[in-house]
């Protein structure tokens, strides 16, 4: 049985060794299903590497993940110690985090030939409940942003193109009553959509009560999204703007 596992983490390998290619820097994408099954199998030469911040990792990475800054790796390739032959996986905060490709770069400048970016990136890994390390500050409170329905409505209607709304509820809940305009990406998958938002605009985030829309918030956060704000649907309903359905 333990030959027969050896085996298969061996295939993966291979199989992920021929996915998805950068065609510019030559490194390959990882999707999180193939990184979990490689993790789990502890495949031989394995090194996954947390490319964001020493702060960001201390809160949360991916478990047995080493950190390796890209603001260090930048200054000091030396950094990389595992053999030339060792399989590299970078990660950071999703497909719009750049510290991840420009690290794999740097791998390969530096002669490491199997390198490969795990472009969903942290944010995703936790989403889909894959094993983590969580530091003590990873249940910690933050304090959301609020917007006034009012303020939202002004802004759909004089500057559309300056604003993202997205309903983090169910498709059921959006498609009985939403802000006209808003977009759905329902909270349990909003790392895994989010590439659809534009960082240059404000995103407001919302749901019925706050619950929903607070989780989206965060992770809005931890995709490093600028411009974020919550709202609370009932009060868009109390206040009798109008609803889409």
């Amino acid at each position: 049985m333990k030959l027969i596992r050896i085996v298969c983490a061996a295939m993966l390998v291979m199989s992920v060794c021929c996915s998805f290619v950068c065609a510019e820097d030559k490194f390959k994408v990882v999707t999180s299903e193939e990184l979990k099954t490689l993790v789990e199998e502890n495949a031989k030469g394995l090194v996954v590497i947390d490319s964001r911040s020493a702060g960001e990792y201390q809160e949360v990475h991916i478990k047995n993940a080493i950190s390796i800054p890209l603001s260090k790796l930048e200054k000091e390739p030396a950094l990389l110690t595992s053999p030339k032959d060792a399989i590299l996986v970078f990660y950071c905060n999703g497909i719009k985090c750049g510290k991840s490709g420009k690290s794999a770069k740097i791998a390969l400048d530096n002669g490491y030939a199997n390198v490969y970016v795990y472009s969903d990136g942290m944010p995703v890994w936790e989403e889909k409940g894959y094993a983590i390390y969580a530091g003590p500050d990873y249940d910690k409170a933050v304090k959301t942003s609020k917007i006034k329905p009012v303020a939202v409505k002004t802004l759909l209607d004089n500057a559309p193109e300056t604003l993202t709304v997205v309903d983090v509820r169910d498709a059921k809940e959006f498609a009985e009553g939403h802000v006209p305009g808003a977009i759905n990406i329902p909270v349990e998958a909003f790392a895994s959509g989010s590439g659809v938002l534009d960082k240059n605009r404000q995103i407001v985030v919302y749901c019925n009560s706050g619950g929903r829309s607070y989780n989206a918030y965060r992770k809005l956060q931890k995709l490093a999204y600028p411009n974020i704000a919550q709202m609370i649907f009932a009060d868009w309903q109390a206040d009798k703007l109008p609803v889409a359905k």
